[in-house]
């Protein structure tokens, strides 16, 4: 016993003696730069993005005396989440298949005052010469059977190193107040566990009403909103 004792614990010396050496930690280093670089790269994009929407709602506070934006959203996927992803996808673990095939690790959610907001800020957005447009998907219009609206948009654009250009994808995610509040809280509840089957399909459903209320109230929101601006003008 005192034997497996001993044993045990010089193995475990020996491994943190070759785990904390000099050389090893110079591996872990070299593995880790490639990867800690290419994250950098997806902030940069991101605050590329984040730039773009907060100039055009500046432009149209001073323009039109209003903000379509009412907050701006970011995130980068953590590396868990990343490998995650490519064991789904099956595809190889390399940077170059990370950065071709998953679209989404850099990602910009715009939250609008209204549903036309939305349209409005993409097309601009989309209008400009370094921003080229990959995927769209329009779950606004075509919601999810679960009910999920938003619009999404992978597109790509230019960051500029010390010395290179680097064109970087990002998802752009689009949604009114009412579609980001449903979402928000479809997402925590998605997560709930031992759910019997018959009360799973049930608050499914309800979600599925809850987020047609929630369409219903955009919609009325922006019918107020343009009464209001009609009866100023006949005023003026």
């Amino acid at each position: 016993m005192l034997i497996e004792k001993f044993l045990k614990q010089a193995k475990e010396e020996i491994i943190m003696d070759t785990v904390l050496s000099d050389e090893f930690m110079d591996k872990v280093q070299d593995n880790f730069a490639p990867i800690e670089s290419l994250m950098a790269y997806y902030r940069c994009a991101i605050m590329e993005v984040e730039t773009k929407f907060n100039v055009l709602n500046e432009q149209f506070s001073l323009q039109y005396d209003r903000n379509p934006i009412e907050s701006i959203k970011a995130r980068v996927k953590s590396f868990d989440s990343i490998l995650k992803k490519v064991k789904r996808k099956q595809i190889p673990f390399s940077l170059e298949s990370i950065e071709e095939n998953i679209n989404d690790i850099a990602g910009v959610r715009v939250i609008c005052s209204f549903q036309e907001d939305i349209y409005m800020l993409a097309d601009c957005l989309l209008q400009q010469d370094d921003v080229r447009l990959i995927e769209r998907k329009d779950y606004i219009k075509n919601p999810k059977p679960g009910g999920y609206r938003s619009l999404h948009l992978i597109i790509e654009v230019p960051i500029f190193l010390e010395k290179e250009k680097r064109p970087m994808k990002v998802e752009v995610q689009l949604r009114t107040i009412a579609m980001d509040f449903w979402a928000s809280l479809e997402h925590k509840l998605r997560y709930k566990k031992n759910i019997p089957e018959s009360e799973a399909e049930y608050l499914a459903k309800e979600l599925v009403e809850c987020a047609g209320i929630s369409a219903s109230l955009d919609q009325r929101m922006e019918a107020i909103r343009d009464r209001m601006e009609a009866a100023q003008e006949k005023i003026s």
